[in-house]
């Protein structure tokens, strides 16, 4: 969806009046801030966008902008919003989730989004764990995990939202960790202006029930050298000094060091419509390889309402003007 700027907007223009709850130290926080500043950045006026919103503690946050809004039920929030959108197509309609909520109830409704591709965006706060309702693990909850309904560990392997939207032929995923408040900024812009299904996976830190679950990768000491951001047209290189580089080798990416400033031209430079590297990058997993942050893939097909529009005048161009007539065309029958 373009951006046609005619007011300037602060973040502040996008708050309600609720006060956000959320734990103390909440990366959901961030999150909303990071919303509201990319709305303000879009410029278009609150009344011009709707948040929907599942179960979990994610999806409270429509209570605490001030735009349209609706809690709906558990796992529900992308049929609600599909239909929001189809009947009211000048709305940019956003849907926020978390891992039970998309994955494990809605996971039916996730699958058939990417398929539809309807022009709105969805934000899954991942923090492998169910918060809500105290800590019992999520689909994403990694292997081994203890919690409350693991205490022996969970022995499910974990589910990979970016790689089952891969799978579903999304239009648009991204990744990127609540820490990173201005790259997520930047992301949710991006997803506004993609015409089409924007899936946005968001690595999100719950402090009381699955504290530092991605220290590994976002930890600021370390972050540097254990993800990498992804760029169209630009070389995939990391590192705190940008000396390493992924080169491609049997089927999957091969790391080399590098040296700073001279990039070698075997190292790829990413395309974020090219099918083989979007799969070689989303494929990748830590601690082997760095966690990609950023476009994943961005590519364009016609959208669900689009299609859904052709098709509604195409009907009524096969069926007479005139309502008489209509109702009196094809077999008819006088009951006396």
């Amino acid at each position: 969806m373009s951006t046609t700027k005619q007011t300037e907007y602060k973040a502040d223009d996008f708050k309600s009046d609720a006060e956000p709850r959320w734990c103390p130290g909440c990366e959901d926080y961030a999150i909303l801030k990071a919303v509201q500043m990319a709305m303000a950045q879009i410029g278009r006026p609150k009344n011009e966008h709707a948040v929907v919103s599942g179960i979990g503690c994610s999806s409270r946050l429509p209570y605490y902008m001030g735009t349209y809004g609706f809690h709906t039920i558990h796992g529900r929030p992308i049929p609600v919003a599909t239909g929001l959108k189809i009947s009211n197509p000048e709305l940019a309609v956003w849907v926020v989730t978390g891992d039970g909520d998309a994955i494990s109830i809605g996971g039916n409704h996730f699958v058939h989004a990417f398929r539809r591709n309807v022009d709105m965006n969805i934000l899954l706060f991942d923090n492998r764990i169910y918060g809500l309702t105290k800590g019992q693990y999520s689909p994403t909850s990694q292997k081994g995990m203890i919690n409350k309904t693991a205490p022996y560990g969970t022995i499910e392997e974990p589910s990979d939202p970016v790689g089952l939207a891969l799978e579903c032929g999304a239009s648009f995923i991204a990744q990127i960790s609540a820490s990173y408040v201005k790259e997520l900024v930047d992301l949710l812009v991006q997803a506004y202006n993609h015409k089409g299904t924007s899936f946005l996976h968001i690595y999100q830190n719950c402090y009381i029930y699955n504290d530092n679950a991605f220290d590994d990768f976002t930890e600021r000491s370390i972050r540097d050298d254990n993800n990498i951001k992804i760029e169209h047209g630009k070389p995939l290189v990391f590192g705190k000094n940008l000396d390493k580089g992924l080169v491609v080798g049997y089927g999957k990416f091969d790391i080399v060091d590098i040296e700073p400033g001279n990039v070698p031209d075997n190292v790829v430079v990413y395309d974020e419509t090219d099918s083989v590297l979007i799969r070689m990058v989303t494929d990748m997993k830590f601690p082997e390889y760095p966690v990609p942050m950023g476009v994943l893939k961005k590519t364009l097909r016609a959208t669900f309402e689009d299609s859904l529009e052709s098709q509604i005048e195409l009907a009524k161009s096969k069926f007479p003007p005139d309502l008489q007539k209509l109702l009196s065309s094809g077999e008819t029958w006088e009951v006396k």
